[in-house]
């Protein structure tokens, strides 16, 4: 991206390469290098000593890649793990994987987060431009005829009496809420005879965190969205089974998974129904 070098977008790769490390522990390290092979971002659970090694093997691989026009995917197999390399929006992903991560979970994550926080910050680096740009107004020519001014009136005019009964404007509460923040989430399927067909299940966390945002207001209802575009409104209720709690899944019913066209593994977005 043209704008790499800002600190904004920086902080963005670095705080989505962090998230992609917490719900997928399988990635011991990842960064972000620019078309320089420089770094840009690293996750924080990112050993500092897997870097040199990395970007040896990434060179490597960069100068066999430029003889048959470049590269956009690659996995390296190690004795220990998988070093992949993936361009997107001119930068490069790089993830080092342990041996049994499944690569498929792990594609999911990398190709849907950092894709979609790339195009984020450059559509936010587009509007601050156009918002920047100096506007100029047009001069206004001078009227080639003199006007007349017009003479006074001699029935002196009076302004009339406002009604004492009339108020300022009245004051309408503000009713309005504010806009529902957006949490990503991997869809799990949850199966047994008394799941409902109608509800989905998410960090317990997360629910109270929407409370909190809202004033105490319980949240009954969730908006899920899947990148697709496709949507729908549930239920929404915590997680029950505390194993799942804090590593970013969604559980859905098999009705509902297949309803929204996703399987198990993919991204959703996830917002409170608030109206």
């Amino acid at each position: 991206m043209k704008s790499m070098d800002n600190e904004f977008c920086a902080s963005a790769l670095k705080n989505t390469l962090d998230e992609m490390q917490r719900i997928c522990p399988e990635i011991k390290a990842t960064f972000v290098l620019d078309q320089n092979r420089k770094l840009i971002a690293r996750g924080v659970n990112t050993p500092e000593n897997t870097l040199p090694r990395a970007l040896e093997v990434f060179d490597e691989v960069l100068e066999k890649a430029e003889a048959i026009g470049g590269v956009e995917a690659l996995t390296v197999q190690g004795t220990d793990g998988r070093l992949s390399i993936s361009y997107v929006d001119e930068v490069y992903l790089v993830t080092v994987t342990s041996k049994k991560a499944d690569l498929n979970y792990v594609n999911t994550v990398t190709r849907v987060l950092v894709p979609t926080v790339l195009k984020l910050v450059e559509k936010i680096g587009s509007a601050s431009i156009k918002r920047d740009m100096p506007t100029t107004e047009p001069e206004l020519e001078a009227p080639a005829e003199v006007i007349e001014e017009p003479k006074a009136s001699l029935v002196e005019e009076t302004e009339p009496e406002k009604d004492e009964k009339e108020a300022e404007p009245e004051q309408k509460l503000d009713t309005t809420f504010t806009e529902p923040p957006v949490n990503q989430f991997i869809a799990e399927e949850i199966k047994g005879l008394l799941v409902s067909s109608d509800t989905v299940r998410i960090d317990n966390s997360v629910i109270e965190q929407w409370k909190e945002l809202y004033e105490g207001r319980e949240i009954e209802e969730a908006d899920v969205e899947t990148f697709a575009g496709k949507s729908l409104r549930c239920k929404v209720k915590p997680i029950k089974d505390g194993k799942f709690e804090g590593q970013g899944k969604i559980q859905l019913p098999n009705k509902l998974l297949l309803v929204l066209d996703i399987k198990k593994g993919e991204l959703v977005r996830v917002k409170p129904a608030i109206e």
